[in-house]
């Protein structure tokens, strides 16, 4: 059983409380500071005023990224080729019968 954590995370000068699991904390401090830094360089290049605005277009680049992620993925299944030839090799090991 996962332990909850209870933790703070910050994202447009906004405090937000959230319970956890343990093994999520690190993912989502991670991703409350990339928001952050792409919010940051949306400011500064982009004459934004107001912080929905900023915060849409960054939900709109990490939506956009994941989205090529996949695109690529099916297109060129080269990873998960890899992934499953991994695992074939690790079963294959198990599966044989130990030489005596």
């Amino acid at each position: 059983m996962d332990d909850k954590l209870k933790i703070k995370l910050s994202i447009a000068d906004r405090v937000y409380p959230l319970t956890v699991n343990m093994s999520q904390e690190e993912g989502l401090r991670s991703a409350s500071k990339k928001i952050d830094a792409m919010m940051k360089q949306f400011e500064e290049n982009y004459a934004v005023r107001d912080k929905q605005d900023v915060l849409a277009m960054c939900a709109l680049q990490f939506a956009s990224q994941l989205e090529q992620k996949q695109i690529d993925n099916s297109i060129d299944g080269t990873e998960t080729i890899d992934r499953l030839n991994k695992i074939n090799d690790l079963l294959l090991t198990y599966l044989e019968p130990e030489e005596k």
